[in-house]
């Protein structure tokens, strides 16, 4: 055991953010802490940290156990050089480490100029910096607060392989499903100051957050069976005794105070706005500052287009967004804007809002009803549908995500019919973020999205501009992953053509079945159904299994294990059919 959390309480604005929360980390315990923005996830990781103090409770390392914190919002000293920010802690107790470990951890996060101040710095290169300070010192506990905010794919792609194999315990909060599902051991949710926590990675805590679901939608309806009954029984009287029975009485109210554990179905539908035969047209556009950004990018954007753009930080595909909107001019060619074109613009830095204002009359300074195909959306509704309990509050008492998830429904207030989204998923909870997914997947209208959230493009992007090495945007069919494997191919096809074509071929394999594989062929029918069989025990457990859910997990895994079995026997039984009947 590493790290013991006891009974932690801390409250904002009169509101319980953790309410006797406690937990155990263990060792190579990878937690993705997950909840709606505002609800305490930064917070509980700045006590764990020691950044804060909890107003009760206590964090305790077990004996010389060391940490390393990176926070979501960093302040940096903006006249120190990457290797000094990296370097700073490097005499402090038990922190020694070397300037050749902090050059080599910048190298590996693509910041070679190790003397380049701070300021000159990007936001994405700011961030990597960072990332090389928590990551270079020697520590048993990580704790990251969004680590993947601002970064590109590939050093997101690199940052998840290091994580994956990191010897120590992670702790970490982020947006990143793809990240989630690929580095995390156990999910600890957050919600109404409570933690529940699930023996899983991302796909199989949602598998067991439905099932739990399920499980809590029935029981309120045996609960709602029986209040009824109660409720005739205290309307109609104790009948022939003079007083009721307490017991049952108290019983009662207890129950009706309960609140109902299923999850609200939120639905945005998108606003209806007339978008002509002539939208937006780039030809042969060209940028750059000090070097060349990119050059030559022609497009012509279909009514209702979905298009992902990606690239490294700094590598200009903000300045693309800034382009089209006519903030930024081109060296070389023609933005065409169609005159039914209404563009909502996303930015990457949120523009900053009134702390004194209520979050409802941002909303209705905006415009107080969108019209949709299925009718009109009040400022309250839509409030409502993206998540803000209390249209009222104070902008001021908002988190930073809460923040940016009101200015994110104001743009969309404005009924747009061409969004242009700059990394739209900094800062969202992945319930907002998935909120914002089918509203895009029904917009009535074209999108383009500079994004590096893998997941986030799978589901929207419909083809995405990749801006390489080149300058040159490179157009691939399909989302984030379709890219992946076409590029894989490409390099395959590349390697292939190196590959000198005198190699002599080798000699075939006689392809007639072996008398042991025969002997196998006949029993694997037998293998299969047994399996399957197993298979049908472990789901019945599962249904029948109740709030237990170390066990179900346990099972879940049990049934992937299995499905693999078949799936590997079925593919071996159609190779020896096939052989036989050669």
């Amino acid at each position: 055991m590493l790290l013991i959390a006891q009974n932690l309480v801390k409250t904002h604005s009169e509101k319980y953010l953790l309410n006797d929360v406690s937990f155990n980390v263990e060792e190579k315990d990878k937690i993705g802490i997950i909840g709606k923005n505002g609800c305490g996830k930064s917070t509980l990781l700045k006590i764990l940290s020691g950044t804060i103090d909890s107003e009760k409770g206590e964090v305790n390392l077990i004996g010389n156990i060391r940490l390393s914190y990176l926070p979501q919002d960093i302040e940096m000293d903006e006249e120190m050089s990457a290797i000094n920010w990296v370097m700073k802690d490097a005499n402090i107790k038990n922190c020694e480490y070397l300037e050749h470990d902090a050059k080599a951890m910048l190298t590996k996060l693509e910041i070679f100029d190790y003397d380049k101040k701070i300021k000159y710095l990007s936001g994405g290169e700011k961030k990597k910096v960072a990332i090389a300070n928590t990551l270079v010192k020697p520590s048993e506990i990580l704790i990251l607060d969004e680590p993947t905010n601002h970064l590109d794919s590939d050093i997101i792609s690199w940052l998840e392989k290091y994580l994956a194999k990191y010897q120590g315990a992670i702790i970490m909060v982020t947006h990143d499903r793809y990240f989630l599902e690929r580095v995390t051991n156990k999910m600890m949710e957050l919600e109404n100051g409570a933690i529940t926590t699930y023996e899983a990675n991302y796909s199989l805590y949602l598998e067991m957050k439905e099932e739990a679901l399920k499980q809590a939608e029935s029981q309120n309806k045996k609960i709602e069976s029986f209040l009824r009954k109660e409720y005739e029984w205290i309307k109609r009287g104790a009948l022939a005794r003079t007083t009721k029975d307490r017991r049952r009485v108290k019983n009662y109210e207890e129950l009706t105070s309960r609140e109902k554990v299923v999850e609200k179905k939120l639905v945005l539908e998108s606003a209806n706005t007339r978008l002509g035969k002539k939208t937006i047209e780039l030809i042969n556009v060209s940028k750059g500052y000090d070097t060349l950004l990119f050059k030559d990018f022609s497009l012509n954007l279909d009514l209702n287009d979905r298009i992902g753009v990606i690239g490294k930080n700094g590598s200009g595909k903000s300045t693309l967004l800034k382009i089209i909107l006519n903030k930024v001019t081109p060296d070389n060619g023609e933005v065409i804007i169609g005159q039914t074109v209404k563009i909502g613009y996303f930015s990457q830095n949120s523009e900053p809002l009134d702390d004194s204002m209520k979050a409802i009359d941002y909303i209705k300074n905006i415009s107080e009803i969108i019209k949709t195909k299925k009718g009109t959306i009040t400022a309250s509704q839509m409030l409502e549908n993206f998540l803000f309990d209390n249209p009222y509050i104070p902008i001021g008492k908002l988190s930073g995500g809460e923040k940016r998830r009101l200015y994110l429904l104001g743009i969309l207030m404005e009924a747009p019919n061409v969004l242009l989204l700059d990394e739209p998923t900094n800062d969202l909870d992945i319930t907002t973020l998935t909120i914002l997914e089918d509203y895009l997947q029904n917009f009535q209208g074209a999108i383009i999205t500079v994004s590096h959230d893998r997941y986030f493009l799978d589901k929207i992007a419909s083809r995405v501009f990749v801006l390489k090495d080149d300058n040159i945007f490179h157009q691939y069919l399909g989302g984030y992953t379709d890219y992946l494997e076409a590029s894989k191919e490409e390099e395959e096809l590349i390697s292939k053509k190196n590959i000198t074509k005198d190699i002599k071929p080798l000699k075939q394999k006689t392809n007639k079945i072996t008398f042991l594989e025969k002997k196998e062929l006949e029993g694997i029918e037998d293998v299969i159904s047994s399996l399957e069989e197993k298979m049908k025990e472990i789901e019945n457990k599962i249904s029948e299994t109740t709030n237990d859910y170390k066990l179900i997990s346990e099972l879940y895994k049990e049934k992937d294990i299995i499905e693999k079995e078949i799936q590997e026997k079925m593919d071996r039984w159609e190779y020896l059919s096939n052989k036989n009947g050669a």
